[in-house]
Formats: structure tokens, C-alpha cells, sequence
């Protein structure tokens, strides 16, 4: 849902970033790997219930999700200006969406066996999220396979053609920042945050379904 307003609120800062990292040994894909990485560690740390520390990692792997693409962009556009050819990464693409369905299913299971940890919160909250967050990302990326095929694709800059609905990847860095501040309340936030991924699911079921007939 918000997605494009915060996209373009932070393109400017996004753009000076990549620009500063443009060098040789930096590129994309590693800013991706970097993410992941981080993510992963953001679960494992709030696993142990090390709450600031996973927060960090957190924000900062979602930091380097954003400027992969920026960076990637960055080049292409330099490459045209040369009069070079630039084709987009699908395979860097593919990287990244992978990455993020990875650093979003870790992280709430990182959660869950810290909050189940400390709190003695129940677990049933964190699975009903994976299951939207499964759902969901069945009905996207079956929606931009078969947009792809049929001539149907959604531009908006990212790799696949993206259904945006009211749960997009702005909502879903914020839940998950909110569980690492808020943990003594994160199964309460997860059933809430449950109930939004479900509606959004609901959403791009339908509407891909039009889109597509």
C-alpha cells in the first residue's frame, strides 16, 4: 500500500548512496548477498532474544535490499548514456526476490523462538503468518509467471510484475521492525499483521485472476 509513496520519497537517498558505492568491487548481486546475510542474522540474533542487535541488522539488510536495484539502474542508465547495451539482470532479479522470501520467513521464525522464549508468547500467531506469507507469495509469483507468458507484465521498475496491495514490502519492514522493538507484544503484532497479509492475499488472488482472464 505503500510502497510507492515511500519509493519515492527515498529515491534521492538512494541514488547518492548507490552513487557513493558505485566501485568496481561492489555490485548488486553482493549488496543482495549482504542483505541476506544480515536478515538471516537479524533472525538468529532476535532468536536469542538479543532485541537492539537484531533490530540493527534488520534495518540495515533492508538498507541493502533497496540499493541493490538503485545500483543495478545506476549502471544500466550509465551503459545507455555510453551507448553501450545494458539488459536487466534477470538473474539478479531472481536473487533478489529470493533473498527477501528467505529474510521474511527467518525472521519470523527468529521472532517466534524469542518471543516464545522470553515472553512465553504461543506459537500458533507465527505460523499463521507463514502461512499467509506462503499464500501470498504463491499468488504473486504465479501472477507474474503467467503475466510474463501472455503479454500482461507490470512495469514499475522491479524485476516481476508486482500485484500491490494494502500489505507490500514498506508494511512488512515495519511489522517486522516493530516485533524486534515491541517483542513482549510480538505474537499479539503477528496475529494482527496475520489478518492484513491475509486480506492482501485475498486481494492479488482476485485481481490477478481478473487481470489474467
Amino acid at each position: 500500500m505503500l510502497d510507492r509513496s515511500l519509493r519515492a520519497v527515498l529515491v534521492r537517498p538512494l541514488e547518492a548512496t548507490a552513487a557513493a558505492l558505485d566501485r568496481p568491487g561492489i555490485t548488486p548481486d553482493r549488496l543482495t548477498v549482504l542483505g541476506l546475510v544480515l536478515g538471516v542474522a537479524s533472525a538468529v540474533t532476535a532468536g536469542f532474544q538479543l532485541w537492539g542487535v537484531a533490530l540493527g541488522l534488520w534495518l540495515v539488510s533492508r538498507i541493502a535490499d533497496g540499493l541493490d536495484g538503485t545500483l543495478a539502474r545506476r549502471r544500466r542508465r550509465l551503459a545507455e548514456s555510453q551507448g553501450r547495451e545494458s539488459a536487466p539482470s534477470h538473474a539478479g532479479g531472481f536473487l533478489d526476490i529470493t533473498a527477501d522470501f528467505v529474510v521474511y520467513g527467518a525472521t519470523v521464525v527468529g521472532v517466534a523462538f524469542g518471543a516464545t522464549s522470553q515472553f512465553d508468547a504461543p506459537w500458533w500467531p507465527f505460523l499463521v503468518v507463514l502461512l499467509v506469507y506462503y499464500v501470498n507469495g504463491t499468488a504473486f509469483l504465479a501472477f507474474s509467471s503467467i503475466a510474463e507468458r501472455t503479454g500482461r507484465t507490470i512495469d514499475d521498475g522491479r524485476s516481476l510484475s508486482f500485484l500491490g496491495r494494502i500489505a507490500e514490502g514498506t508494511e512488512t519492514i515495519a511489522v517486522h521492525a516493530l516485533w524486534l522493538i515491541l517483542p513482549f507484544w510480538a505474537w499479539q503484532i503477528a496475529l494482527v499483521w496475520s489478518l492484513f497479509v491475509a486480506v492482501s492475499a485475498v486481494q492479488r488472488v482476485v485481481v490477478g485472476y481478473r487481470s489474467l482472464r
